[in-house]
């Protein structure tokens, strides 16, 4: 959208409205949120003008509107494209599918889930490897089709472009006629206290039946994820039996996620 969404009011301390919002987006992105009443305080107009503002903003795609301020657009539940996916946190995500390979189950069954490291380990796995791999992430599937050691199972579905998995029914009746030896499981957000999430419910209904798909469950996530809180639930983090990041999470961060029954390895 353009500029004809913002308000061209003049207000009392003469910022038209488009200059004041552009100036609110600039704090918004600095400091990864911004709230109405400090916004008011610091231009000196009132609460209900900058909610004004942060209503254009968010009708603009530029912010997200929370209770009592705004975020980004891109810090909740607005997604990160592919492209910009994997070029964030790169050296994190190379660590952590490198100690991933290590738990490879020899000669069995495995479900990739889609996301940026995991894709990383699909690029990893050994040539002399030989393994059943079912996956749902479209780029995966591509990676692995000419790995001679590997049978590789599509699953088959919707594909969302933004992250080019395959969601919906399909996908959830694959997930529920298997049972495999491991799952290496992908999220954008997991903590002790809100479990494992995604910004989308189609994509977290997925992993949820991945998830219940597997003996075993390896989540493959960098740090910077830790503490993270997005839209749709598919896990508890209970349900992982080991975590896979970066040196990044704390060690007593580490050892309070082993003490609630998940082993962690920092890479």
């Amino acid at each position: 959208m353009g500029n004809h969404t913002f308000g061209h009011r003049v207000e009392a301390d003469g910022l038209y409205a488009p200059e004041r919002q552009q100036e609110i987006l600039r704090l918004a992105r600095d400091g990864g949120r911004v709230d109405v009443l400090s916004l008011a305080e610091e231009f000196q107009v009132t609460a209900e003008t900058i909610r004004r503002d942060l209503k254009a903003l968010d009708r603009a795609g530029l912010v997200r509107r929370v209770h009592g301020g705004a975020i980004p657009a891109g810090r909740l539940d607005f997604e990160p494209d592919l492209a910009e996916r994997e070029t964030t946190a790169a050296d994190q995500k190379e660590r952590i599918a490198r100690a991933a390979v290590a738990e490879l189950p020899p000669d069995g069954t495995m479900i990739l889930d889609a996301g940026t490291t995991t894709a990383r380990l699909a690029a990893m796995l050994p040539l002399e490897s030989q393994l059943t791999v079912v996956t749902h992430s479209l780029p995966i599937a591509a990676r692995l089709a000419d790995h001679p050691g590997i049978q590789l199972h599509l699953v088959g579905g919707r594909v969302r472009p933004r992250t080019r998995a395959a969601v919906d029914a399909w996908a959830l009746r694959a997930y529920a006629e298997i049972r495999a030896d491991l799952v290496f499981i992908a999220a954008n957000g997991f903590s002790a206290e809100h479990g494992l999430t995604t910004p989308d419910l189609a994509e977290a209904a997925v992993k949820r039946a991945a998830v219940a798909a597997a003996r075993r469950v390896v989540l493959l996530a960098d740090s910077a994820k830790h503490g993270q809180e997005h839209f749709a639930r598919f896990g508890a983090l209970s349900d992982v039996d080991l975590l896979i990041t970066d040196s990044g999470l704390s060690p007593d961060d580490a050892t309070a996620m082993e003490r609630g029954g998940t082993e962690v390895v920092r890479a």
